[in-house]
């Protein structure tokens, strides 16, 4: 039996699942720092035991990320693909010389990812970047991801700081390598990061821990993806931030672009959410015209940025949740795919709804409607569910972990 954990940065929640797959139990329980472990241990105590235990999280405020490249359509976006992908929050990217290096401090990263340059290209730029880097003191780790022909001088101008070299994310131009730099982020964020958040006071928890929880839930999306013909969307609105998934299992028949696409992606909207960002759900939804200017949402959506721990009591705000959920998930889902295109020649099989706000709500046939209306091709032979259990990110760290046909099985009676 698997103690599946995912310690966030409100609720800690746990799923006990079998080696055949079957979920033996699910429990939750509100984060306790400073020590998030007595937390954990309640979560525990109210499951069937386990043999082994395996955690994400995202505690804390997750992984903070600043992408530094080379120029802004290439290196820098490739950076920034493979950050999302990684589970990251990316919270700055600069691209060509650095010239104001206070903005990355600014940012308050925990890790600057520095990218640039294909291998063998032009090394000037990416060292650059690394002298200003040492220079400014930063002192938060780097991993350092660029042309593969300048590493060992990047690494010598940054001699001091906690850098982890990987493979270039761009090896080549229209080449994107996001595995190296992925593993790298992970491995940073659980040596140097999980510890430093405040969230424990011993080595327990970030012992514990070996993934960040959107990298997590990545993989667990793909696995899914594994056993369709087409595509997996996956959309979970929170109450700050709405995060897309999606993941491919044939070949990506998009037009060629300058930098290409890995078969799993991930974007975050940081201006879409039920509660904190309900009111950028609502400007966004007016400029996209989804909603009128005069729309009666958008008192009810300054009145939860305010009361962030708001939860409907009547028929009549809970169905103002769900038109703000729908709207942001037709928000985030439409700016997801004008970054990734179309998902496959097949486009999506299946939306996978997450969220509390799905996952208590009576019925979601209009919000289906909606979302098949807005999305059109993309959703065209989809069916639509909702991860009620929260079976995603369980699935995706038995994957991580080498236990892929615990993670399939996982996932094949609820998707």
């Amino acid at each position: 039996m698997f103690l599946c954990l995912d310690v966030g940065s409100t609720w800690t929640k746990g799923a006990v699942v079998a080696p055949d797959g079957t979920l033996a139990g699910v429990a939750q329980h509100r984060t306790t720092p400073p020590e998030v472990m007595d937390g954990i241990a309640a979560v525990t105590a109210a499951l069937p035991t386990a043999t082994g235990t395996l955690a994400c999280s995202s505690a804390g405020g997750g992984l903070r990320l600043a992408v530094v490249g080379q120029e802004r359509l290439v290196s820098a976006e490739a950076g920034h693909r493979v950050a999302l992908s990684a589970g990251a929050k990316v919270v700055h990217v600069s691209a060509g010389p650095l010239s104001n290096v206070y903005a990355v401090r600014a940012a308050r990263p925990d890790v600057v990812l520095l990218v640039g340059g294909t291998d063998g290209g032009d090394e000037k730029v990416l060292l650059h970047n690394a002298s200003c880097l040492a220079r400014a003191r930063i002192a938060v780790p780097v991993v350092l991801a660029g042309n593969r022909a300048a590493r060992d001088e990047a690494l010598g101008l940054l001699a001091g700081r906690t850098v982890v070299a990987t493979d270039n994310v761009l090896p080549d131009v229209g080449e994107l390598a996001p595995e190296p730099a992925r593993a790298a982020i992970r491995k940073v964020f659980l040596a140097h990061v999980i510890g430093g958040k405040g969230l424990s006071r011993g080595r327990r928890f970030r012992d514990l821990v070996s993934a960040v929880t959107p990298d997590a839930v990545l993989s667990g999306v793909a696995t899914l993806a594994a056993q369709e013909e087409g595509a997996v969307l996956v959309v979970d609105v929170g109450g700050a931030t709405t995060d897309v998934y999606s993941a491919v299992s044939t070949v990506d028949d998009s037009p060629a672009r300058t930098v290409a696409l890995p078969p799993d992606r991930r974007t975050v909207e940081g201006d879409i959410g039920m509660r904190v960002s309900a009111p950028g759900v609502v400007a966004e939804a007016i400029t996209e015209r989804l909603l009128p200017p005069d729309s009666d949402l958008t008192a009810k959506a300054a009145h939860r940025n305010e009361n962030v721990e708001f939860l409907p009591a009547t028929d009549e705000e809970r169905e103002a949740d769900l038109r703000i959920a729908r709207l942001a998930a037709t928000l985030a889902i439409r700016r997801h795919l004008r970054m990734v295109g179309q998902l496959g020649p097949k486009g999506a099989t299946v939306l996978v709804l997450s969220g509390g706000v799905f996952r208590h709500a009576d019925s979601l046939a209009g919000l289906e409607k909606s979302l098949r209306a807005d999305l059109g091709p993309v959703l065209r032979n989809a069916r639509v569910t909702v991860d009620r259990e929260g079976r995603l990110g369980p699935a995706g760290l038995l994957a991580q972990s080498g236990h892929l046909s615990t993670a399939t099985a996982l996932l094949r009676p609820a998707f």
